[in-house]
């Protein structure tokens, strides 16, 4: 019996719980303070992405929580679920009593209980009860009050009220409460995860690569009630299949129907080339009744089949087939090779190093066929093409100056036979950067953020050939020292003769030439030289000093004698115009030059042709809870319309007989849940009125 009543009493403390409104303010107040941080917190970002902006302490504490994806973690959904139950519970509890009151009209108090009200009235008029009571009934009629009478041998009560739909609004407020979260958990990944908590579910395997390789475990059916995947197709290609992303794992969505992709259609602004408008031309064919249909969806335009919508959500690249042109970077030759490759795909590359073959792994992480950059601020950094577009989409009033594409670009990933991995990003087209014509090629380290970009000076014909001679040609024992030769000829430095200043000038280009201007800097200081053999501290200033001074002129001859090898006439320099581009071009070659000294790959991969293949990816989506949130919102709206702008009033008339034959006494009080300014004009009205006729 004991064991019983314990356990009844836990039960009624339970429900007792579940329906306090200090409960259901608190579980609230978490879902507020979890919604914030869902605000401000952008959601689904990789990794690395929380990590770069919040640093690894953090990251981990937000890991643990599952901030990233805050909407759909365990706890959020348990404290959503005990809302629901909390203010259900309020509800069945207080409901029954609300319309209980709101159908009273409370004619069972007493008289000597009007005397406590803040606002009451007692007055005696000259007409008699009968007449005081129609006058009275009138009245309340007019003011549109509903009433009740009721005669008793002390008088005739009027029991009157107005307003009692108030007591809807915090009715329909409540189950607004409720059909909202109920129709947000069924839009979560709730009912999914129900299927895998219970076991019915399994994850895609690592070892899949196909569709045919993934099991039915892993198979949600297409009559899931809730989902939201992505369906990632390209050009030519078809999918019945959407992505699901469940808690960091991976599983296949069954679509009723098959997509196509016949186009992916991207439109450009003529005047800077910015793209305007990006859809996808799909043809839809429903698997049981095989019947077609053609469709435009882009951003903003989705489509609905079978309770499920498709949303243009993103694109990417769908395997555009790249023509690559090596140029080595290292040795006497210039002759450069082609390579075959397709977005995403891997490649063998052997190249000599010193007489030696080794063999790199070449990956081509992204193609993107246009680059919109603003050049004014430096180098451009690479950013996926979804991002090119959505950075631009829209008006392009006030961008056409500040931002302009620069043409394709390829970023690929070099590995060697140490499984060593450098990124790069090369563009394809010369831009124009600080009054040179200039090819980027963009190098990523292991561990650093950001790309460093080499300036490379295009030639005449704008390519690469003339520089890429020069760099071999820095290579070339024999033309080292022809150049520096044919500067001692012309030079007129008076400190040194003709045959000191051969060697000297034949130096600093084959120092150069392996270590670039810090390679000189270091030779002269004598880094990883003994004390006693450097070279006096007072002397190496001006030691760099004429070192750098005969690289720069035995560089002008050098080059000259490659436009010589190549046909070309030696560079002129008749006008002041033509003097400073070709000093422009010589400036950014001998940077250039110094940079690839460090380039941590022998071969630079340069885009010449390709054909662009597009992917685009559609977000499928069965939102069952959708209807629920816009009935709640509807009840939303009712409930704060109730409460805000229909006032309850309660008005109580005790009349009875007056010390005279032909008189009358009036005793009433008005109430209302919240007494305003309106309730108190309302009352004032009131009183006013049958105060007159007490006058009468």
């Amino acid at each position: 019996m004991a064991k019983n009543t314990t356990r009844r009493r836990w039960t009624a403390d339970f429900f007792e719980l579940m329906g306090s409104m200090r409960f259901a303010v608190s579980l609230l107040s978490f879902i507020c303070v979890a919604s914030i941080i869902g605000t401000v917190l952008p959601q689904n970002q990789t990794e690395l992405q929380y990590t770069d902006q919040f640093g690894t302490f953090w990251y981990t504490v937000f890991s643990k929580f599952g901030v990233s994806q805050i909407y759909n973690t365990w706890w959020f959904l348990v404290i959503m679920g005990f809302l629901v139950i909390s203010t259900t519970v309020c509800l069945l509890r207080n409901t029954p009593k609300m319309i209980k009151d709101m159908r009273s009209f409370r004619e069972y108090i007493r008289e000597g209980s009007l005397r406590a009200f803040p606002h009451k009235l007692n007055v005696e008029v000259g007409f008699d009860q009968e007449t005081t009571v129609r006058m009275s009934k009138s009245w309340l009629k007019k003011e549109g009050y509903r009433f009740r009478e009721k005669v008793s041998e002390n008088g005739v009560l009027l029991a009157a009220k107005k307003g009692s739909a108030n007591r809807l609004g915090y009715v329909f407020a409540h189950v607004a409460i409720v059909v909202i979260c109920i129709g947000g958990l069924l839009d979560s990944e709730l009912p999914n995860r129900l299927q895998i908590w219970f076991g019915s579910k399994a994850p895609i395997p690592a070892t899949a690569k196909y569709i045919s390789d993934v099991a039915e475990e892993t198979r949600f059916s297409s009559s899931n009630p809730s989902f939201r995947g992505n369906v990632s197709i390209s050009e030519g290609g078809n999918s019945s299949y959407a992505l699901l992303g469940l808690g960091g794992e991976q599983f296949l969505q069954v679509l009723p129907f098959d997509i196509k992709l016949n186009k992916f259609i991207i439109e450009y602004y003529e005047t800077n080339g910015m793209p305007k408008r990006f859809a996808s031309d799909v043809t839809i064919t429903d698997l049981a009744s095989k019947e077609v249909e053609n469709r435009i969806i882009e951003v903003n335009h989705p489509f609905s089949k079978d309770g499920i919508t498709l949303y243009q959500s993103s694109f990417h690249d769908g395997g555009s087939k790249l023509l690559l042109t090596g140029y080595p970077l290292d040795g006497q030759t210039t002759e450069t090779f082609e390579l075959n490759m397709e977005v995403a795909g891997t490649s063998k590359l052997t190249t000599t190093i010193n007489g030696e073959n080794k063999e790199y792994r070449v990956t081509i992480d992204d193609f993107k066929p246009i680059n919109v950059e603003n050049l004014n601020a430096g180098n451009p950094q690479p950013k996926s093409f979804e991002e090119q577009i959505l950075a631009v989409t829209g008006s392009a009033a006030g961008k056409e100056r500040e931002v302009q594409n620069v043409g394709p670009s390829v970023a690929y990933t070099l590995s060697d036979d140490k499984n060593q991995s450098v990124k790069y990003n090369n563009y394809m087209l010369p831009m124009l950067l600080d009054d040179s014509l200039v090819f980027l090629a963009g190098i990523q380290l292991p561990g650093e953020g950001m790309f460093r970009y080499v300036r490379m000076p295009a030639d005449d014909n704008g390519t690469l050939d003339e520089f890429m001679a020069m760099r071999a040609a820095f290579e070339n024992p024999e033309m080292r020292r022809k150049a520096a030769r044919v500067f001692a000829e012309k030079s007129r430095d008076e400190r040194f003769n003709a045959d000191m200043i051969t060697p000297l000038a034949e130096q600093a280009l084959e120092i150069f030439a392996k270590g670039g201007f810090m390679g000189i800097d270091q030779y002269v200081d004598g880094t990883d030289v003994p004390e006693a053999e450097r070279v006096p501290e007072n002397l190496r200033e001006p030691m760099k000093k004429i070192l750098r001074d005969y690289l720069l002129f035995s560089a002008v001859e050098l080059r000259n004698l490659v436009r010589i090898e190549a046909g070309l006439a030696p560079v002129s320099l008749n006008s002041r115009e033509e003097a400073e581009k070709q000093a422009r071009w010589f400036d950014v070659s001998l940077r250039a030059l110094s940079d690839l000294s460090a380039y941590p790959a022998p071969v630079m991969l340069q885009l010449k042709t390709f054909e662009h293949i597009q992917a685009s990816v559609l977000q499928a989506t069965r939102s069952p809870g959708k209807s629920s949130v816009y009935l709640g919102s509807l009840f939303l709206i009712i409930g704060v319309f109730a409460m805000f702008y229909i006032r309850d009033r309660r008005i109580w008339m005790w009349i009875k007989p007056g010390d005279t034959a032909n008189s009358s006494k009036i005793m009433s009080a008005m109430t209302s849940q919240k007494r305003t300014l309106d309730f108190n004009r309302e009352f004032e009205r009131f009183r006013q009125d049958f105060s007159d006729l007490a006058k009468k």
